[in-house]
């Protein structure tokens, strides 16, 4: 019989998180309406898809990039996530973050895509513990004492001993500077998002840590996943990101299962709800290209949960407009299904 951990709230510096299971950073997904989506369907914490630090440096004050800053209300505590090559660039972007309304800061040592790695940024910090010690202390510095600084990595470039010294050099490292909390992805760099991710090593970084806060991440596709991760690895929280893609109700649903609670699938009519609210949060950020562009890529997402699933999902990917985009949800999340 598997172990059903207590939720416990999770602390990061001076911000406590109502529940320890959070949603991750998504790159080109958790933006203002995921965000807001997910909050609204029981995630206690989110962080905002990763921007590079010269990018937000760039920004310019108009409604059409100024949505990469967008922080509301209903969305607090919420982080913002940097990820750069040059350690000049990040206090100033950090900086901004700040006044943008973001209440923690994440630094990207994580992100294991070419483009990113070949720029010297993300995952490839791993194999440099000098300059990712040097851009977390800069960034402690730059931001307001009461905001919290915390770290993405993975466990290492690959698998050798010498990225395992380097990578708790850095773990190490950025808790001596200050860092809040850090979130471990159980793959490597070279793995991408390829294989098993490793578990064991979460729970090695965990006893390592001590008292230190860990969070999490890989392999959590569900609620029962999400206990799953806090039994065996002893990390404080869990950090949900692909999981929680066409998915927001796997915050409810895992406090639900910890509680011994009934956790049913979402029901066809509770899908339309949700999929017409982030459809109605795009349109506040988003012109109606950008909106079915957005809408499109997480239909396919959602179709998974429905008994039409394939068919769901071509409809959705060839949706051109909104015209038809809301064509398929009346044929496919209508009353009929009801």
């Amino acid at each position: 019989m598997r172990s059903v951990p207590q939720l416990k709230p999770l602390r990061l510096g001076s911000v406590e998180i109502a529940s320890p299971i959070v949603q991750a950073a998504l790159s080109g997904y958790s933006d203002w309406p995921m965000r807001v989506v997910a909050r609204r369907l029981g995630a206690p914490y989110t962080i905002a898809e990763v921007m590079i630090d010269r990018f937000v440096l760039d920004l310019k004050k108009r409604k059409s990039t100024l949505k990469y800053l967008r922080v509301t209300d209903e969305e607090h505590p919420v982080g913002g996530q940097l990820m750069g090559s040059d350690p000049d660039q990040f206090p100033a972007a950090a900086r901004r973050l700040v006044e943008a309304g973001f209440d923690i800061i994440d630094i990207n040592f994580g992100c294991p895509v070419k483009s990113a790695v070949g720029g010297c940024r993300g995952g490839y910090h791993l194999s440099q513990p000098d300059v990712a010690l040097d851009i977390v202390a800069r960034v402690r510095e730059a931001v307001p004492a009461e905001v919290p600084v915390t770290v993405k990595m993975r466990r290492g470039i690959d698998d050798s001993p010498e990225s395992e010294d380097r990578f708790f050099s850095i773990l190490d490292g950025a808790f001596d500077l200050g860092a809040a909390a850090i979130t471990v992805h159980g793959r490597t760099v070279e793995q991408k998002y390829i294989g098993p991710s490793s578990w064991d090593f979460l729970r090695q970084v965990k006893q390592h840590a001590g008292s230190k806060t860990i969070l999490g991440s890989g392999d959590v596709f569900s609620a029962q996943a999400c206990l799953d991760m806090l039994s065996y690895t002893g990390v404080d929280g869990v950090s949900v990101a692909r999981g929680a893609i066409g998915n927001p109700w796997i915050f409810q649903q895992a406090r639900a299962l910890a509680l011994g609670e009934s956790q049913p699938e979402p029901t066809i009519p509770e899908q339309r709800r949700v999929l017409v609210m982030q459809r109605d949060l795009c349109l506040e950020v988003y012109d109606e290209r950008a909106t079915v562009t957005t809408m499109r890529k997480f239909g396919i997402k959602f179709a998974p949960l429905h008994p039409q699933q394939e068919d769901v999902r071509n409809a959705f990917a060839k949706a051109k407009g909104l015209a038809e985009w809301q064509q398929i949800l009346d044929r496919f999340y209508g009353p009929v299904f009801q």
